[in-house]
């Protein structure tokens, strides 16, 4: 049995109510360790009153913003990380860092076995615990709401009976969470992907139809793949962040309903608000085309969706993943610009995109007098290039001849041969 459990904890209802659980059927001491990863939404001094209250014999805070924005963030921004194309895996790329923190939380206090909230159907029990034996070879993960699952009925019916200290209940039956790099919502009216999905789920974003009539500009700054500054200005990650969500939220940009595939074999209905990832993930992939090469642009897709997956699956710490990220940040080196984007009633749309590090040659593309591309060199290309098609469907039409026999050369338009030139080898 566990003598001392550091539990992850949110301040919120389950979480609350956990402490006491915990202490009731495991005997042992709590320690209530609630992160920051910039979602600012729970007053701390609320959160560790409720804690202490409820039985727990310490309640430490651990900022994790910075970290979580330079350490996790930026690999996934560099990535492109978008699971099934769609989700930017704001709540997915949190999870290694809530082990990561939990595993420095028990070694600070002296713990034997760390705690979350999650639910024996969704992917965060994976990802948390994953995360945990990775980083902490056999430490033991208790999860109640896996092993004893209480609806949000029994745990107010719990909480009643034993006297705890829950936050104020809203009317609201959504379960949510949020990091700086967006919203996830669930629960209630958004299980049924028929139903459409009331305002009132809705916290960083604006409706796009009572979005400002007037659109914004908004310029993104890339140095090696990331965002460093925001119309000219220089921010640290985690600030360019919120100020772009901020913005976009404004103009309804970054509402994501998806169903996904979820880890544990199930499908599932998802409600995201993400406008800073939503935002900046579009102008970086303009900026990648203006500065990647075609066979660059055609592999980094492949690594994007594999680590996007491993992201998802929990396997941030797996090996695999120092492979992924290494060849990612090769490709991203060159990706340098700025992206000019419009932001207008839930839309963003791109206005214009330069770089240094432009591949784009105004005259190779042009067709006007400047035009420095050489036409004639394309008839030899396209001999060549075609030559395996026109054989292999030659030959399945019967014709099991060679190709017809081409001129090697055209002779001069004065009829006169061609001169042969011979080049010596160099002694």
């Amino acid at each position: 049995m566990p003598k001392h459990i550091v539990l992850a904890y949110s301040g919120g209802l389950d979480t609350s109510v956990m402490i006491h659980w915990l202490k009731e059927h495991h005997k042992a001491k709590v320690t209530a360790a609630i992160l920051d990863l910039g979602q600012g939404k729970e007053p701390l001094e609320e959160a560790r009153q409720r804690a202490v209250a409820n039985g727990a014999s310490n309640f430490v805070v651990l900022p994790a913003k910075e970290e979580f924005a330079n350490d996790f963030l930026a690999p996934s921004i560099r990535a492109n990380a978008m699971y099934e194309g769609v989700y930017p895996l704001a709540t997915a790329i949190g999870r290694p860092l809530i082990a990561k923190k939990l595993v420095e939380a028990v070694d600070q206090v002296g713990g034997d076995a760390v705690a979350h909230g999650c639910t024996g159907k969704g992917n965060d029990q994976v990802r948390i615990e994953a995360g945990v034996k990775a980083l902490k070879p056999g430490l033991l993960c208790l999860a109640p709401q896996r092993s004893h699952p209480m609806t949000r009925v029994a745990a107010v019916d719990y909480a009643q009976k034993n006297k705890l200290q829950v936050p104020q209940l809203k009317r609201s039956t959504y379960s949510t969470d949020e990091n700086l790099w967006g919203r996830s919502i669930e629960g209630g009216d958004t299980e049924d992907p028929a139903h459409p999905v009331h305002e009132d789920a809705y916290l960083w974003t604006v409706s796009p139809q009572k979005a400002p009539d007037k659109p914004a500009e908004l310029s993104i700054t890339f140095e090696a793949g990331l965002p460093v500054a925001v119309d000219g200005k220089r921010l640290p990650l985690w600030d360019l962040v919120a100020t772009v969500g901020k913005l976009a939220g404004a103009h309804g940009v970054g509402r994501i309903d998806h169903v996904e595939n979820r880890l544990v074999g199930i499908k599932s209905r998802e409600i995201y608000e993400a406008p800073a990832a939503v935002t900046i993930l579009f102008a970086k992939k303009a900026l990648e085309a203006l500065t990647l090469t075609k066979e660059e642009m055609k592999l980094k897709p492949l690594l994007e969706q594999k680590f996007s997956e491993n992201v998802y699956d929990g396997l941030w710490y797996a090996p695999v993943m120092a492979a992924l990220r290494a060849a990612i940040d090769t490709i991203q080196q060159n990706v340098s610009g700025t992206a000019t984007v419009q932001l207008y009633k839930g839309h963003v749309s791109l206005l214009g995109r330069t770089s240094p590090l432009s591949l784009f040659k105004d005259n190779l593309a042009t067709y006007g007098t400047k035009d420095a591309f050489n036409h004639q060199a394309s008839e030899g290309f396209i001999e060549i290039w075609s030559l395996p098609t026109e054989t292999a469907n030659a030959v399945r039409k019967g014709n099991r001849k060679a190709a017809p026999a081409r001129p090697t050369a055209k002779a001069p338009a004065n009829g006169t041969k061609a001169p042969i030139v011979t080049v010596k080898a160099k002694k």
